[in-house]
């Protein structure tokens, strides 16, 4: 049996946090299906608020993040989902400048990770070396995706984690 981890300031200040949005809490009855018909993917940087950098509104989009904003074979998964399932139409991919991937020794982090765990990791980290670019990968890759029933509709853009501002990748056309 495993023990539970002992609390944390920062969870103790979660949990009352929650306590307080859960007592105003206006989102009951809200349709799976986000309203705005828009699926997000974005990186899981805290320095990026993809609700409040959009505007967004609970039940507006769905919000995939990991670390890069990366197109993996789960985020693939989710969006195909999220279309088919939920209704979604458009996909919004947002990198960001100062991003941890950027210019990242792919070989020299999988070799730590190896030597902390006893093996190496099946997957890639995904490293990069300019985020615009990066963006126009991403994009093109779900475009071509055989998995996605809507790749007309597929933006990039590029977060300034200084300004706040989203610039749109020019993506070309296939």
């Amino acid at each position: 049996m495993t023990e539970q981890a002992s609390s944390s300031d920062a969870v103790d200040r979660y949990e009352l946090n929650n306590s307080v949005y859960a007592s105003g809490f206006a989102g009951a009855g809200l349709a799976a299906p986000p309203g705005d018909k828009v699926a997000v993917v974005t990186c899981m940087d805290a320095r990026l608020d993809p609700y409040r950098a959009l505007g967004l509104e609970l039940g507006g989009a769905h919000v995939i993040r990991n670390a890069g904003g990366v197109i993996t074979n789960d985020v693939i998964r989710s969006l195909a989902l999220s279309q088919l399932e939920l209704g979604t139409r458009e996909i919004l991919v947002i990198h960001h400048t100062k991003c941890g991937l950027a210019g990242l020794d792919e070989d020299a982090v999988l070799d730590t990770i190896a030597g902390n765990a006893g093996q190496r990791p099946s997957w890639k980290i995904h490293a990069f070396a300019d985020v615009r670019e990066d963006t126009v990968q991403s994009v093109a890759q779900l475009r071509s995706s055989p998995f996605l029933l809507h790749t007309d509709r597929i933006f990039g853009f590029v977060h300034d984690v200084d300004t706040g501002r989203l610039e749109r990748a020019v993506v070309p056309e296939t």
